[in-house]
C-alpha cells in the first residue's frame, strides 16, 4: 500500500522498483531503481519536528528491504539506505540513521540513531545504536554496539562475508525483475 502521511507527502518510487502488495510505504519516502520491498515491510516517514518539517527516508538503487522490515524515524529525522544494501527479514531501522552502500543488515537486527558505513556487515539479532560503525566492519550475531568503545576488537569484513552480502543483493535484484513480470497476473 502506497499512501500519504498526514502532511500530504506521497512516496516517490522509481518505476523499476518492486513493492509487494502487503508492504506499506507511507509519506516522505524516496525509493530508487531496482529496489525490492518485500512482503509486510513498513516504511513510514510521517513524524515531524516541532516546526512541522521532516527529512525523507531514502532507499538507494539496487537495495532490498526484505519481509517484515520496519523503517521509521522519530521527529522528522533522516534515514538513508545506500545502494546495493540488504536489510534482512524483520530488522528495524529507526532514524535518524544512515546505512551506507553494500551493507548487509542481518535478520532481526535493530539500528537506531547510528551510522553504518559502506560494506559493513551487521549479523543477525544485533543492536547498533548511538554510534558509527566504520567501513568494512563485521558485527557478529547477537552483538550490541552502543558506543565507539564497543567496536574495539571487532574485525573487518572477510571476503566470505563480502561475497555473501553481494550474493544476497544480486538475488534480490533478480526477484525485482521476476515479480515485476508477474505484476499483471494478480
Amino acid at each position: 500500500m502506497i499512501r500519504r502521511n498526514p502532511n500530504g507527502d506521497l512516496p516517490v518510487i522509481d518505476e523499476s522498483a518492486y513493492v509487494d502488495q502487503t508492504a506499506i510505504v507511507c509519506g516522505k519516502v524516496v525509493v530508487g531503481a531496482n529496489v525490492f520491498i518485500g512482503p509486510y515491510a513498513v516504511i513510514r516517514a510521517d513524524e515531524t519536528r516541532d516546526d512541522g518539517s521532516m527529512e525523507p527516508i531514502i532507499i538507494g538503487a539496487n537495495s532490498n528491504i526484505q519481509d517484515g522490515v520496519v523503517i521509521h524515524s522519530r521527529a522528522g529525522g533522516r534515514v538513508t539506505i545506500g545502494e546495493h544494501t540488504s536489510i534482512a527479514h524483520r530488522s528495524i531501522i529507526h532514524g535518524p540513521c544512515a546505512v551506507g552502500d553494500r551493507v548487509f543488515i542481518g535478520f532481526n537486527s535493530v539500528l537506531f540513531n547510528c551510522t553504518v558505513e559502506e560494506q559493513a556487515v551487521v549479523r543477525h539479532n544485533s543492536v547498533v545504536e548511538g554510534c558509527r560503525v566504520p567501513p568494512r566492519f563485521h558485527i557478529p550475531s547477537t552483538t550490541a554496539i552502543r558506543c565507539d568503545a564497543d567496536l574495539e576488537g571487532i574485525e573487518q569484513v572477510t571476503p566470505d562475508f563480502t561475497s555473501f552480502s553481494e550474493d544476497v543483493a544480486r538475488a534480490n535484484i533478480s526477484l525485482v525483475q521476476g515479480y515485476r513480470r508477474l505484476r499483471n497476473e494478480f
